[in-house]
């Protein structure tokens, strides 16, 4: 109980929720794209600037609460599944009254009786009418790498389909990093159709995606926070090649000896940071140190000079 507790203290904060449908005159509709919704007026300006849309505010449905919103343009979102067990899965039966039902597939677990919509219509009843049996639900929990602040986003799907491939994709994941890493996805909502007593029925699916890595890199053990950030590497490459200047200056100063200052003119030269200001600085650096020497050292020899060595 101890360690659980621990967990659900260390659990980040929810930012809010990515979701396929909104509520339009009171009724569902669902979304071809994604709909970002927060209490947070500004998580939600910074999805619309992201991925399109109009923000607007939003009373989810049964709720006084008013929130934020936008149907986004995108089908397609970058995440990151983060350390732990992002998913979680019930078969559950909602109302206006709450959570009536929620099921593991084997016990109802409010009731602790065996599954009530397996008992009355068998291994299919997921092809009943929505509200008549459970929906399977799957709550994925990630973080949304350039949308503000460090908490989660959870998707949310009710689709039988989706149920299983997001169980098979984060038990791969965590497979491969047992917890402990982060993974870089894709959310893609897919549309998606099938025939059933000669009638065609079409609905969107959630797709999660590894991300610009491959299952060899996935399932290799955790990844850095750097590489799940930026798995191309391109990233790193620029911040590689605009790293910060040495303060050969500051490094001079807490030199002891004229030599030391010579080291520091070296590298400066090497690294191609060099210019007329900074040799005549070390120099002058040098020269103090020079001045402060009143004889050889032990072995006879006397300071050496810091000369201009560019071409």
């Amino acid at each position: 109980m101890g360690s659980r507790l621990l967990n659900i203290q260390r659990r980040a904060a929810e930012h809010g929720r990515l979701r396929t449908g909104y509520t339009q005159g009171g009724k569902p509709v669902r979304s071809a794209t994604w709909v970002v919704t927060s209490h947070s007026e500004e998580h939600v300006r910074t999805a619309a600037a992201l991925w399109g849309g109009e923000v607007e505010q939003w009373n989810p449905l049964n709720s006084s609460i008013t929130q934020w919103r936008v149907i986004t343009k995108t089908a397609s979102v970058e995440a990151l599944i983060t350390p732990g067990d992002p998913l979680n899965q019930y078969n559950e039966l909602w109302s206006k009254g709450g959570c009536q039902r929620r099921c593991d597939g084997e016990t109802e677990l409010l009731s602790r009786r065996p599954c009530l919509c397996a008992a009355r219509f068998g291994e299919d009843w997921h092809q009943q009418k929505k509200g008549v049996v459970c929906s399977a639900t799957s709550r994925l929990n990630v973080m949304l790498p350039d949308l503000s602040g460090m908490g989660m986003w959870r998707a949310e799907t009710h689709s039988f389909y989706a149920a299983s491939e997001w169980g098979a994709m984060v038990d791969i994941v965590l497979a491969g990093t047992d917890g402990r890493g982060f993974v870089p996805v894709t959310l893609r909502i897919e549309p998606r159709q099938v025939v059933r007593e000669g009638q065609t029925k079409k609905f969107p699916v959630v797709v999660v995606e590894l991300r610009g890595v491959t299952p060899r890199q996935a399932l290799a053990g955790p990844m850095t926070a750097a590489v799940a950030l930026d798995p191309s590497g391109a990233g790193q490459a620029v911040a590689a090649i605009e790293a910060p200047r040495p303060d050969y200056l500051a490094e001079a100063e807490a030199a002891l000896t004229p030599d030391d200052v010579g080291d520091v003119y070296r590298r400066a030269h090497a690294a191609g940071h060099l210019d007329d200001e900074l040799v005549k600085r070390l120099k002058a650096i040098a020269d103090r140190l020079k001045a402060e020497v009143t004889g050889p050292d032990e072995d006879g020899a006397y300071e050496a000079e810091v000369v201009d060595a560019t071409p």
